[in-house]
């Protein structure tokens, strides 16, 4: 009787604590599914763009509801990205352990979350910020889902679309203080270029990974990365000018000249490393560079009345 109850008491937990022992793998996976560490980085450049806009900074409210707009459509195209590219990651050893390679997920279910998330985000903009921004939010999804995503195992020219839709966050920002001026369309442009150095170092990287998906990645298609180093280094060299730009229409002063200028020629300097060496120390030192360079440009950029 006693060992009866013992196993009914067992058969009854064991449920619950496979739930329990579930529950966190998979919500971990849903918030993987988003690639949270991309969606802040944009989310500080749209902050900036609204901030700096020659138009004025928005209201509080609107900023929070950009910035809440922002971050579920990107959430949506990264969802969608990796539901996309779901055949190509379990061929790669970086991304074998994604949610839907690893089963965690089911193909299903990402694309469910990837469509509440876009609707989600796209009426947020629409209602509570306004039409330019919930259309360019629009599209920046349709860029990076149904360009760039596709164009990865079909062509290098990828890179050139995707940089697109990464750069597009700072028209959004933007536009959520008014039409868009210089100030947007310069900083547009430097996060544009900035992808080239940042990206390229990352496909040298992971050569290899990217070979075995498929991915027409720059460094796949000229394994010696003479076109890769030579787009990192022209991009590298054309942002330092680039970003003189804000001071056309924003106020700043030398501390943010010198600031960006310094940046700018300390990437530079890193990218003609990488074009010289093209090995995995001179892409690695240019990959953590540029992980530097725009977030010290963009809180120059805020602070520029100031400094």
């Amino acid at each position: 009787m006693s060992a009866s109850i013992v196993t009914n008491a067992e058969s009854a937990v064991a449920p619950s604590g496979l739930t329990r022992a579930r529950f966190w793998p998979r919500l971990a996976g849903f918030v993987e599914l988003t690639k949270p560490r991309i969606a802040v980085l944009e989310l500080v450049v749209v902050f900036v763009a609204a901030m700096i806009s020659t138009a004025g900074p928005p209201q509080g409210w609107t900023i929070i509801c950009a910035l809440a707009g922002t971050a579920l459509v990107a959430a949506s195209a990264s969802t969608w990205n990796q539901w996309r590219e779901r055949a190509t990651d379990a061929l790669m050893t970086r991304t074998a352990e994604r949610p839907l390679p690893a089963s965690t997920i089911h193909p299903w279910e990402a694309a469910a979350w990837g469509t509440i998330l876009g609707i989600a985000g796209v009426a947020i903009l629409a209602m509570f910020v306004n039409a330019t921004v919930a259309l360019l939010g629009i599209g920046c999804w349709a860029l990076y889902v149904l360009a760039y995503t596709p164009l990865k195992t079909r062509s290098p020219f990828n890179t050139v679309v995707g940089a697109v839709a990464g750069a597009i966050p700072a028209l959004m920002g933007a536009a959520a203080s008014g039409p868009l001026g210089m100030t947007a369309f310069a900083l547009f442009t430097l996060v544009y270029l900035w992808q080239f150095p940042h990206f390229m170092a990352i496909a040298w990287l992971y050569r290899q990974d990217y070979s075995a998906g498929g991915m027409k990645m720059l460094t796949v298609v000229d394994p010696s990365g003479r076109r890769a180093a030579n787009q990192s280094l022209a991009a590298a060299l054309a942002l330092i000018p680039i970003a003189w730009l804000p001071l056309l229409d924003v106020p700043a002063g030398g501390v943010y000249l010198a600031g960006v200028t310094l940046l700018g020629f300390v990437q530079a300097s890193f990218a003609l490393h990488f074009h010289t060496r093209r090995d995995n120390a001179s892409a690695r030192w240019l990959l953590w560079v540029s992980l530097v360079y725009l977030p010290a440009v963009l809180l120059l950029l805020l602070l520029g009345p100031m400094v």
